[in-house]
């Protein structure tokens, strides 16, 4: 429940609350998914949102990533 709490508080991705917490990606995101909805179901409503906006960002994400990452090689071999 204290990781459902806590994406609530801070809406972070999956993996910056499993780095925040110590817990794996995988094991974060079974126990938001799969054991939350067992115990508390208005809670895994709320982070089942927040999980789903996550995913439909993620491609725009990635995206930007890429971009920063072209830019940066860009300019170490204009410094040549």
């Amino acid at each position: 429940m204290r990781l459902g709490e806590l994406l609530l508080e801070t809406e972070v991705t999956v993996r910056a609350l499993a780095k925040a917490t110590g817990y794996s990606k995988s094991t974060v995101h079974k126990d938001l998914t799969e054991r939350l909805p067992n115990v508390d179901a208005a809670l895994s409503e709320d982070v089942a949102k927040i999980l789903a906006y996550h995913k439909s960002v993620r491609h725009l994400r990635g995206g930007e990533a890429t971009r920063i990452k072209w830019k940066k090689e860009l300019e170490k071999t204009e410094e040549v």
